[in-house]
């Protein structure tokens, strides 16, 4: 048993530490208040949030756009967010016809608009299907937004970066996590609640 309660210490220790170099990071952290504002910005012009990840990231995806459209901590009505992960039949056709590196390009394609806010969401940041999602953003004048872990990616050419200071996939995602419920709680509150 105290082996076990050893574990469970040094896995919320490791995703504490993460944690605080991220808290030490004043540029991430303005990074993150910068995409709040960004994201209030374009729901109030009528705009949208598509998100995408695979893998933990996918969940992580429909976690944030289910955040957004049901209720955060509000009663209210539903904010507009899809995650582009969830229809398995679209996926498949996709993948199938066009290789899987083409199923976050081909929807943002048919389903983006000038002035949404795609995130994209990555442990590595290197997703050959992400990285093809930036030109499906340039071409339709999509805002990207890229939450990775490490120093650098091929995700850096997206308009807006968030590196969580880990390599370890479970730690980014816990991270990319808070970073979601953070930036859903304040488009929240900035609509419905008490940052008008």
């Amino acid at each position: 048993m105290k082996e076990n309660i050893d574990f469970v210490k040094e896995q919320v220790a490791a995703s504490v530490r993460v944690k605080e170099a991220f808290l030490a990071d004043e540029k991430a952290l303005e990074k993150v208040a910068e995409l709040a504002d960004l994201l209030v910005k374009t729901y109030r012009q009528g705009g949208k949030t598509l998100w995408a990840g695979n893998g933990g990231s996918a969940a992580d995806a429909q976690h944030m756009a289910a955040e957004l459209v049901n209720k955060y901590r509000l009663t209210r009505s539903g904010i507009p967010a899809m995650a582009l992960t969830v229809d398995t039949s679209i996926l498949t056709a996709i993948g199938n016809d066009y290789g899987y590196g083409e199923v976050f390009y081909r929807q943002l394609i048919a389903c983006g608009r000038p002035g949404d806010v795609f995130v994209g969401l990555s442990t590595s940041g290197n997703s050959e299907n992400l990285v093809r999602a930036l030109d499906a953003c340039r071409e339709k004048g999509i805002v990207s937004v890229a939450l990775v872990g490490g120093k650098t990616c091929r995700m850096d050419a997206y308009d807006h970066v968030v590196h969580v200071p880990s390599s370890d996939t479970p730690r980014i995602q816990e991270c990319h996590t808070l970073i979601g419920h953070i930036l859903c709680e304040y488009v929240e509150q900035s609509i419905f609640g008490n940052h008008a």
